[in-house]
């Protein structure tokens, strides 16, 4: 009985190691995982994490969303969670990015330290913070 036990225990110990192992901080977002700070304006924020995005202005006006990156595509569906209009106000004035729910970017340029997105003419640049 104490070696069923014993084995037992080691089986979902390992078990254990071996999924926190697997998990990945960070997870879909790969290089641009992190907060970039948005050059040249007022203080603005694009964070990156898993699959969420985070999109904050120097008033401390945040709003979530979701993205995906695919090749040298950037997809954002932002959300409003309280439903308020300053929400999509703040992210198409803080950050320029219209319209609100589907933006659509290029990524130019995507190092370990900047982050170049680009849409209809308009660049913007982003260091990482």
């Amino acid at each position: 009985m104490a070696k069923y036990f014993k084995t037992t225990v080691l089986l979902c110990f390992a078990a254990l190691i071996l999924s926190l192992g697997s998990c990945q901080e960070g997870g879909e977002a790969g290089n641009l995982l992190g907060q970039w700070r948005l050059s040249g304006t007022t203080p603005s924020y694009l964070s990156f994490s898993g699959s969420i995005t985070s999109l904050r202005n120097g008033n401390g006006l945040q709003v979530f969303g979701n993205f995906q990156q695919h090749g040298d595509s950037l997809l954002i569906q932002c959300y409003s969670i309280t439903g308020i209009p300053e929400d999509t106000i703040m992210v198409e004035q803080s950050f320029g990015f219209e319209p609100f729910n589907n933006i659509r970017l290029k990524i130019e340029t995507l190092d370990s330290d900047k982050l170049i997105v680009s849409k209809a003419g308009k660049v913007w640049t982003f260091e990482k913070w």
